[in-house]
């Protein structure tokens, strides 16, 4: 379940409040008076039999006493009378419970599985055990035990814990911050954020999400949910718990720097939500993305009237990876006729500490036509020379009107400062109480920025198609197995990536060092030289490698020698001998590292960085969740330090980017295909402008049960769903979903409708589809819609797109709409009865439980394909225009 029922946890008809208590102080008597004192239209009624009245309010001994069924009860009894509680309520007609009783424990045997188990018939919602409550202050609902009731607003907040429930609560009212819905999760037996980012991006009341998490449940449905919200408005994240003492030493190089807070990063960055650090960072970025805009990129500009504080602020730029703007020459020579000739002359613009407000007024208007920023930071720091709200409304008077970048304001100081910051607030201009938060707000914009472009931005067809050798793969990975192997050799590793398309160094296997240096011999160049043991990962670091060994007798003595050191270091390893490679020379070529690892909470997720043997010392890397694409393997290099070498440095040119953001498409695709493999390990993968070689690799396994599709956060496509259709006399076509690279072919199918078709089919007429529209729609969510398009064979976005059918479900399942479109020329032969007969199908083994649509009363062709099909056709009463079509999947 995700929503099912949650509109009777925030906006009751009636509440009862079971465990209300007269003694002062007790839980009880606390969360009847916030329910009382609440304000909610509708009856809040106690229940506990030792009292005929709670705080003036008539109470009742038990549930069945109660007058009416509430839709909403909050529990703090004994933890043994939980299930049976839910299962008395459930049966009455309540449908969402608080329970604020902790001690639940957890486990099949436990009170909290009772618990649920008592629900479920009732499909009854349980928010807790162990939480603070729930309050929507718009509706007057304050079903929790906070000390003062939240002002109303519109922002979010959902957290796993009540004290800071209580905290920002507290903070807030202070600061005159509302909210549409605070929620304590506390345990998250049922409802969990994927259910509450589900329901809030529906519900226009919230115009922010805000969310304080410590762990995440059924990670796919989170990021399905998490993906959804942040396309609507914005989220904003706050995770506790980011150097975990409890993170396990791990086998391989990719396990040990993929350390889960990480891994929650990058599930942030992939969903499109912006992630802080403090909390009052959270109020902070709600107030600059409803205020300040998007910036288009990194570069700041500042302007102050103190050189310090211009210094601090460039420092908190610098360390957050921004950039200053440079300032055009033009510009220093028209801010010199107007500022003071011991200005900075650069950036910051340092206007000097008795500039007056037409001192700010002047340097503004120059730095407002200048073109190479992205953002104005204006910082004033008071003086006795001039007042700072004289400055504040020379700033708003100026800004007023005008097309401006993103701008934010700092005016330092107490008392003097708050009339400009009223001023400020008043005119939507964002500011803060210092340099440093201002700019942090900046950053934050940024990061927001592209994370939303990741979310929408369409990514370039993949450079080339490949189509892996997935028996060499599995042949492999079963030796393995047999031999009750977690770790393939490193030869077996290389085969695997081989049969992936990622080129490889040949490697030799031989039993002693007699035959070590025969092989050598016959390769007739300096060689590498490695240790072959199941048992030893870093082969380094005991002297298991040696490099540009020349000669037989060279290779035979080293390998002699490098037995007695490993049998000295590690006696208990099994030796199965050594690997004989010859020395790949690319000079100017990068060691870089590529592989994936398993998460607890997000399952697989991948790795690049920079490589070799100290990569844990350097610890540049970045994380993905698969699947990829071309440009979230893009993304995922830009975040490196080493990706500003990989571009071209003193002389030696760009390495193939394309070929590394290949390799771990390539790795993405593996681990969809083999659910077994859990940690793979390519160091060092060399790359430079002739493309990459995995030097070593790394692969573990384990039996699994799980699907390839079943474990990972985002599902990837569902090649299953592919289908070749033939045609009398002319080339087949491919019916398949669609994908993200499809959307210039959407586009200019979209391009060639007609008037009358664009009116039959969206209800009115629509010259063109714009980007987001046309991201929406081929960038989905394949566990939660589908859509399938009927092209060509060949590279997605270079075909023709002859017909598309979409559904799209509601969070629980129940309801799909569709929506279909076949290009007029190809009419009459089926195509229609073709793509909805598919969709059909597929939305019925999805256990969806209908598909509707409307449709146009006057397009006959499209009613009576419903009509065939078994689709109810009723026209809306309110709109005889518009016929409602659907279907009951689950009919027998």
């Amino acid at each position: 379940m995700t929503i099912r029922n949650l509109n009777h946890l925030f906006n009751p008809r009636s509440v009862a409040v079971i465990g209300a208590s007269n003694r002062t102080g007790s839980l009880g008597a606390v969360l009847t008076r916030n329910l009382l004192h609440g304000g909610l239209d509708g009856p809040v009624m106690p229940v506990n039999p030792k009292y005929t009245h709670v705080q003036s309010a008539a109470a009742y001994p038990d549930i069945a006493a109660l007058p009416v069924a509430p839709d909403l009860a909050v529990i703090a009894t004994p933890p043994p009378t939980i299930p049976g509680l839910i299962a008395e309520l459930g049966a009455r007609g309540t449908r969402a419970a608080i329970v604020i009783t902790a001690g639940l424990g957890g486990g099949d045997e436990s009170l909290r599985q009772a618990m649920l188990d008592a629900a479920r018939p009732n499909l009854l919602r349980i928010v807790g055990p162990n939480c603070l409550g729930a309050m929507a202050p718009p509706v007057g609902l304050n079903a929790s035990f906070s000390h003062i009731p939240p002002l109303p607003g519109n922002v979010a907040f959902v957290t796993q814990s009540g004290a800071i429930v209580t905290s920002i609560v507290d903070w807030a009212t202070g600061r005159g911050i509302g909210f549409s819905h605070i929620v304590s999760l506390g345990d998250m037996s049922d409802v969990d954020f994927g259910d509450m980012l589900d329901y809030l991006a529906n519900d226009n009341s919230a115009k922010a999400i805000l969310l304080y998490i410590e762990a995440v449940t059924h990670h796919r449905k989170f990021m399905s949910a998490a993906r959804a919200a942040a396309r609507s408005k914005p989220v904003i994240v706050i995770k506790a718990g980011r150097y975990s003492e409890s993170a396990k030493a791990a086998a391989s190089h990719t396990g040990a720097l993929a350390g889960s807070d990480d891994v929650y990063d990058a599930a942030f960055r992939r969903a499109g939500m912006l992630r802080v650090f403090e909390l009052e960072e959270l109020f902070d970025e709600v107030e600059t993305l409803s205020k300040a805009g998007l910036p288009k990129g990194d570069r700041l500009t500042i302007l102050t009237n103190g050189g310090g504080m211009g210094v601090m602020a460039t420092d908190t730029l610098i360390a957050n990876g921004g950039h200053l703007s440079d300032i055009p020459d033009a510009v220093v020579k028209r801010l010199d006729a107007v500022l003071p000739p011991t200005w900075s002359r650069a950036n910051p613009v340092d206007i000097i500490g008795d500039a007056p407000s037409a001192r700010y007024t002047d340097a503004l208007n120059i730095l407002l036509d200048h073109d190479e920023q992205d953002a104005l930071l204006i910082l004033n720091s008071p003086t006795a020379v001039a007042a700072a709200s004289d400055a504040a409304a020379a700033v708003v008077d100026t800004l007023r009107g005008r097309e401006m970048p993103t701008v934010l304001t700092s005016w330092i100081g107490g008392a003097s400062t708050l009339q400009a910051r009223d001023l400020f607030a008043q005119n939507n201009i964002p500011t803060y109480d210092t340099p440093s938060q201002a700019v942090s707000a900046f950053t934050h914009l940024v990061t927001y920025r592209r994370n939303q472009e990741i979310l929408m931005e369409t990514p370039p067809a993949a450079p080339e198609d490949f189509a892996p050798d997935l028996r060499q793969a599995a042949t492999l990975m079963d030796a393995a197995h047999a031999e009750d192997r977690d770790w393939l050799t490193a030869i077996e590793a290389k085969g695997v990536l081989a049969a992936y398309g990622i080129p490889v160094a040949d490697t030799v296997a031989t039993a002693t060092p007699a035959e070590a240096a025969q092989t050598a011999a016959k390769i007739a160049a300096p060689v590498a030289l490695k240790i072959l043991s199941p048992d030893i990962t870093h082969k380094t670091d005991i002297g298991g490698v040696l490099l540009g060994l020349e000669g037989a007798d060279a290779v035979e003595a080293a390998a002699t020698t490098m037995l007695k050191r490993i049998a000295a270091a590690r006696p208990d390893a099994q030796i199965d001998g050594f690997m004989v490679e010859e020395m790949i020379r690319r000079p100017g070529a990068y060691e870089l590292i590529a592989g994936m690892s398993t998460d607890q909470q997000f399952g697989p997720v991948i790795l690049f960085g920079q490589g070799g043997t100290s990569v844990e010392v350097t610890n540049d890397k970045a994380l993905g969740l698969p699947p990829l694409n071309m440009h979230l393997a893009a993304d995922m290099i830009d975040q490196t330090r080493v990706s500003h070498l990989l571009k071209g440095y003193r002389g030696l040119p760009p390495v193939d980017i394309d070929a590394v953001a290949l390799t771990l498409i390539r790795i993405s695709r593996m681990i969809v295909d083999f659910p077994q493999v859990q940690e793979i390990d390519i160091n060092p993968l060399l790359a430079d402008s002739d493309g990459v070689i995995a030097l070593d690799a790394r692969i573990r396994i384990e039996s699994t049960d799980l699907s390839g599709e079943g474990r990972l956060a985002i599902r990837p496509y569902p090649a299953a769903l592919e289908e070749t259709i033939d045609r009398d006399g002319a080339s087949p076509l491919l019916l398949r979903p669609i994908v993200p690279e499809d959307e210039p072919s959407l586009q200019k199918a979209f391009a060639g409708l007609t008037p009358e078709e664009s009116r039959l089919r969206f209800a009115g007429l629509r010259k063109s589809l714009p980007h987001v529209d046309a991201a929406r729609f081929t960038q989905i969510d394949y566990d939660r819609e589908m859509a399938l398009v009927l092209t060509e064979p060949g590279a997605p976005g270079t075909t023709d797109i002859f017909g598309v059918v979409r559904i799209h479900a509601d969070p629980d399942n129940e309801q799909a709409e569709y929506a279909i479109i076949v290009r007029k020329d190809m009419t009459g032969n089926g195509y229609g009865t073709l793509l909805m007969n598919r969709i059909i199908d597929y939305a019925r083994a999805r256990g969806t439980g209908s598909i509707f649509g409307y449709v146009l009363s006057e397009n006959r062709r499209m009613l009576d394909l419903c009509a065939a099909l078994g689709f109810e056709c009723a026209p809306i009463p309110e709109d005889a225009s518009v016929t409602r079509v659907s279907l009951n999947l689950r009919a027998s």
